[in-house]
């Protein structure tokens, strides 16, 4: 084990970790406060779906020696916080202990892997390349509001790219070359961190039929049709041979697990994937490291719930944001290269566009709707290609 690891996979995990600190933590807290959570009940949710997903990804990536991180899904919390005026949050636990349960129901039937049969990988990658387009987007502006930090950083990285050398990974160019430019500009905030260990509050429960159907099953869809389809998608197209059944149910596992300290639905993470199993983070056999080491720095994460909260206007968000983008670019050229190298690139390019443009509908966002729109856009111009992909697949 230990000779797998390397310096490529050490940088990602820490970038992933970065990321998951500064870019993932504050959307939770604004969430938890539209919903009107006590501190008790934030400490306790941020606790459990980052403690549960961290011990969950070290477990999983050890033992099949692949980067496979479990996390929460993003788009599954922001769904959440726009039920706030609908449902009471004793109304959403129950919500999400059903969508527990019903995720590890499709887990343990085996629904995981018939799902990504159908699904072809063109498809898949396209609206996977679309999904993550908006970090290289937001990298791009920061660079131009903040040439100093931002830019520093994406010199550094085009500095590592340029010498291609395996010791010197660009991504952690960028990380040191612009954390040497924060210190030196002295934009890093200063504030207060009180240091307590995490509320642990299990959550009063009411179930409903209008819950289930207005909550649970929008979360599975979710977890199943944007975490895990993109995020095992990709690790399918870096060459891996992914346990999808026993991934899907740990993902359930994982969010009942969640649910009964007050948190949501578990899922592969789809950004946390594009930055631990990038080409960038080193030799394909070592980037279970970078997955490791993510998870390691997360369980520190959520046992400081409280301090972290107070910590996470001390980076610059430029600083951030140019990080998390240049960390996917290469898996985001990879994707294109995926999407449009092989058959059924007229739906992969269909699922780019979709997932590139920012709407919801029925509460779900363009990412999963690039799914249909892709396979829809295959089968009325290539359905031959279609069809003989699941002919060889079936």
């Amino acid at each position: 084990m230990t000779k797998d690891f390397n310096a490529a996979a050490l940088w990602a995990g820490i970038t992933a970790f970065v990321w998951y600190a500064f870019g993932a933590v504050p959307l939770h807290i604004a969430v938890s406060a539209q919903l009107g959570l006590s501190t008790a009940q934030t400490s306790s949710w941020i606790f459990i779906v980052w403690f549960s997903g961290a011990v969950t990804t070290i477990a999983m990536s050890l033992y099949f020696r692949q980067p496979i991180p479990i996390t929460w899904t993003i788009p599954g919390l922001i769904f959440l916080g726009t039920l706030a005026d609908r449902f009471t949050f004793a109304e959403l636990a129950g919500a999400n202990l059903v969508a527990g349960v019903l995720l590890l129901a499709l887990g343990l039937a085996g629904i995981g892997g018939r799902i990504m049969r159908w699904l072809p990988l063109p498809i898949i990658m396209g609206m996977f390349a679309g999904s993550i387009l908006g970090y290289v987007v937001r990298m791009v502006s920061a660079t131009v509001e903040d040439v100093a930090i931002a830019g520093t950083a994406v010199a550094c990285y085009l500095a590592g790219r340029f010498m291609n050398n395996p010791r010197v990974p660009p991504v952690g160019l960028a990380v040191v070359g612009g954390g040497i430019s924060v210190w030196l500009i002295g934009t890093t905030g200063v504030q207060p961190v009180e240091w307590t260990l995490p509320d642990l509050a299990v959550p009063q429960m009411t179930f409903s039929a209008s819950a289930a159907v207005a909550v649970s099953l929008p979360m599975v869809v979710l977890a199943i049709g944007l975490g895990n389809v993109q995020g095992i998608g990709f690790l399918l197209g870096q060459g891996y041979r992914v346990p999808v059944n026993a991934v899907s149910t740990v993902v359930g596992v994982t969010s009942i697990v969640n649910a009964f300290l007050g948190g949501h639905a578990a899922t592969v993470a789809r950004t946390g994937v594009a930055i631990l199993a990038s080409p960038d983070s080193g030799p394909p056999s070592g980037r279970y490291w970078a997955a490791v080491i993510s998870a390691a720095l997360t369980i520190a994460l959520a046992l400081a719930a409280t301090p972290v909260a107070s910590l996470l206007n001390v980076l610059p968000k430029s600083y951030i944001y140019a990080l998390a983008g240049l960390a996917i670019l290469a898996s985001l050229q990879d994707a294109l290269e995926k999407s449009f190298s092989g058959d059924l690139r007229f739906g992969a390019l269909v699922g780019f566009i979709v997932a590139a443009t920012p709407f919801a509908v029925l509460g779900i966002s363009s990412a999963f709707w690039a799914i249909v729109a892709g396979l829809a856009a295959s089968w009325v111009v290539e359905r031959k290609l279609l069809v003989d992909f699941w002919r060889r697949e079936q």
